[in-house]
């Protein structure tokens, strides 16, 4: 039986495939090859290559810099002539560059950039089709081998192949030349989008690079996408058959082939499955098969239990071994039902935040931080599974494979966002594109949400491909943008809300900023205060706050280009960096505790945990972002984003200037906030205490609280307020049961008689 749907989608978006006639109920895994096995060889070409630039599309008379693959530009030494003009330290974060269309305002010469190598191939691999793959590279690339012309690629973000096989001189050296074009010199039609808080792109190869030799038969594109409830992986395989196409009438037009499927439990080794199947793969041609794999007893993927499998196929062409391909892949299933999302059919909330690899790059600081693993492992996994979080959204641009690897490992999850903010490409090269990007990134199980857009809308993709290429992975939920179910039909399955509060304040004259906090005050800390959001509250579908804040600092302490003006009103125009990192941390736990006690958003992921230090927006590390060290916002994320925590339901006091302060010796009534994240309930004591601005506590009382899974409830709460008036920090320290470390919620409050009167608090 031949699933007719999945023909008809490939037919449209994966030209010159073959369909295979083929359903068999099997067990199965799999793709990517990074080593010697059976039918395959792979030559890793990872390392440093000769480098140079021309103004024009000619190669340079010689080659004067080296640059490690991979990697980007300015990471050749000598370094390129202009690197300064790459990355630039401002003065003044009010130095609004305008990026929106960094065609026109361009401040660099745009250059040719070129890779050379020698490799040797062993003559043993004559009888072998030799392909090379460049995982990522951007923005145009050209490929040459021993002096001819191989192939050219506009695809930035996906894996390209170039069938090199008859330019290779077998047991000798080989000269390989790959042309990378700058960012200006990008097509109309391609899928590479534009960011306006992005200023410069750096062009260069930015993924792995490898040679693989197979026999005629090899696999080409592959997905092993699980359902978790039914205990299958169903396989979708795309063969590519190098043998000549038919040239006489009764010549062979394709080829019998055998493929055998191998699954094992990636940590012991023991194989839980083996299955045979048999086909036809057409010549000169891509054929598409697809199989279904019975696992007998899966063990279910999750963040919390981050179990993989190790899977292996292998194709055999007249009983010959022609081809291996072995991969890593988690059985889980991701889903959505009424306004929450489901992982392996439990409700799961997501927390977290995001990341910008791409406005990353444009990082002074950079360097080759991206390529290294141990620094990412730190960023990636390390400090957030500190921080509670369980997510990440890769956001306005994808990262390199082996980032994926250790959210498969180590259990993140990740809505992986293309690079799409501004309109941009034609129809059928997005189709491409967005088509190789599901088969190039479909098998890591980390990630559970394709992202197309961001904050942006586009009839084509929301609603002729993404119901495509939702039938070619039905395994994950995809997100497009700002398009909402009326504009999608029956296909929106998210929305992806941005509850910026502060945003219009950007761009006001200083001496206009009084009056709009005036006519439009905020009451930061009130949890049950939705003005201006109610949409998020009403929508049908499950809601991903995955941006919030606008409150952002540069890792010097300096206010970001887009909230100087909240810096200044709310911290002052003379505060010190210290200062307005207190700021930030305790406005970012209040719109944390915010959104998170609001129980129908399914997820809340803060933004950003990397970007640029320069830009527009900001991370919360300090001083040089190689030491990854954090700011306080990072240590009080580790709070409001705690699975189990208890909140105080009170308007600022510090920072807001409206709130009346409350009178001494009375009594204070609010309500305390419990919820819960997880499938048990929480149970706990509360400790609310009030302290003075000497850090004395003046009011104590304990609060027993219990919620039940995926819940909250609130718990009314009276302090005794004291007679001396004041600037005093109320806490609720929660210890959930058999805790010994508290997850503490705060509010900083005035006791006293005039709303304008200036008091200390104890930090």
């Amino acid at each position: 039986m031949i699933n007719t749907t999945l023909y008809l989608i490939t037919a449209k978006i994966g030209r010159g495939i073959a369909i295979a006639t083929l359903y068999i109920v099997v067990c199965c895994f799999f793709v990517s090859a990074y080593a010697q096995t059976g039918g395959r060889v792979v030559i890793p070409l990872n390392g440093e290559w000769e480098f140079d630039q021309t103004k024009t599309a000619f190669p340079p008379a010689k080659f004067t810099r080296k640059i490690p693959v991979p990697g980007l530009i300015h990471l050749a030494m000598p370094r390129i002539g202009q690197y300064d003009l790459f990355f630039q330290r401002p003065v003044k974060s009010t130095e609004m560059e305008n990026s929106h269309n960094f065609l026109e305002g361009m401040d660099y010469t745009p250059m040719y950039n070129w890779y050379k190598r020698k490799v040797k191939i062993d003559k043993n691999l004559s009888d072998k089709q030799l392909f090379l793959t460049i995982k990522k590279s951007q923005y145009v690339t050209v490929v040459y081998v021993n002096g001819m012309l191989i192939g050219r690629s506009i695809e930035c973000y996906t894996p390209i192949d170039f069938n090199i096989t008859g330019a290779v001189k077998f047991g000798d050296d080989n000269d390989i030349l790959i042309q990378v074009g700058d960012r200006a010199l990008l097509p109309s039609e391609a899928a590479g989008s534009t960011d306006k808080e992005k200023i410069r792109y750096l062009p260069g190869i930015w993924d792995d690079v490898f040679i693989a030799a197979t026999g005629k038969l090899r696999v080409d594109k592959a997905l092993f996408l699980p359902s978790l409830s039914k205990k299958t992986v169903t396989a979708k395989l795309i063969v590519r058959n190098v043998n000549p196409p038919q040239m006489l009438y009764g010549d062979a037009m394709d080829d019998r082939c055998r493929m055998e499927f191998i699954i094992n439990e990636k940590k012991s080794g023991a194989i839980v499955a083996q299955q045979t199947m048999e086909g036809r793969a057409k010549r000169d041609n891509r054929t598409f098969f697809e199989i279904d794999i019975l696992v007998k007893e899966p063990v279910a993927w999750s963040p919390e239990n981050p179990f993989l499998y190790e899977g292996e196929v292998r194709i055999y062409l007249s009983n010959q071994l022609t081809d291996t391909y072995k991969v890593n892949f988690g059985i889980r299933d991701f889903t959505a039902k009424g306004r929450f999302f489901r992982l392996n059919g439990e409700r799961y909330y997501l927390r977290g935040s995001n990341i910008t690899l791409q406005r990353f790059f444009e990082d002074p600081d950079c360097g080759n931080l991206a390529w290294d693993r141990e620094w990412v492992k730190k960023m990636l996994i390390d400090i957030p599974k500190a921080t509670n979080w369980n997510a990440f959204r890769i956001c306005v641009g994808i990262v390199p494979d082996f980032w994926y690897d250790l959210c498969d490992e180590y259990g993140i999850v990740l809505q992986n966002e293309w690079f799409y903010w501004q309109n941009h490409g034609w129809d059928e090269q997005v189709r491409q594109e967005y088509t190789n990007w599901v088969w190039s990134d479909g098998n890591h199980p980390s990630i559970v949400i394709w992202d197309a857009i961001n904050e942006n809308w586009d009839a084509f993709i929301g609603n002729t491909l993404i119901p495509e290429l939702k039938r070619l992975d039905p395994t994950r939920i995809w997100d497009a943008g700002y398009m909402t179910s009326e504009e999608m039909g029956g296909n929106d399955e998210m929305d992806e809300p941005h509850p910026y509060r502060m945003l219009n304040t950007t761009t006001l004259p200083a001496d206009a900023l009084k009056n709009y906090f005036e006519r439009r005050p905020y009451d930061l800390g009130d949890l049950d205060n939705w003005n201006g959001f109610m949409h998020v509250l009403e929508a049908s579908v499950p809601q991903l706050v995955n941006e919030y804040g606008w409150i952002w600092l540069w890792r010097d302490g300096r206010p970001a280009k887009l909230t100087v003006n909240n810096f200044n009103y709310f911290a002052g125009v003379d505060a010190t960096p210290e200062q307005r990192r207190e700021m930030q941390a305790y406005w970012l736990q209040l719109e944390t505790e915010w959104l998170r006690a609001e129980r129908s958003i399914t997820g809340v992921l803060a933004f950003c945990h990397l970007t640029n230090n320069y830009g527009f927006t900001g991370d919360w590390f300090i001083n040089h972002i190689k030491d990854l060290e954090i700011a306080p916002a990072l240590q009080w994320f580790k709070h409001c984003f705690a699975p189990q925590a208890v909140f105080i339901n009170l308007v600022d006091q510090r920072y807001m200037k409206h709130p009346t302060p409350h009178k001494p010796d009375s009594r204070l009534l609010f309500n305390l906030v419990g919820i819960n994240d997880l499938r048990r309930a929480a149970t706990g004591k509360t400790l609310v205490k009030l302290l003075n601005s000497k850090g004395t506590v003046v009011s104590q009382q304990d609060v027993s609280i219990r919620v039940e899974p995926f819940m909250k409830k609130y718990v009314p709460c009276i302090i005794e307020l004291p007679k001396e008036k004041g600037g005093y920090l109320l806490l609720a320290e929660y210890y959930p049961e058999g805790a010994t470390q508290p997850v503490i919620s705060r509010r900083y409050l005035k006791i006293g008689d005039s709303p304008n009167e200036q008091f200390d608090f104890f930090k």
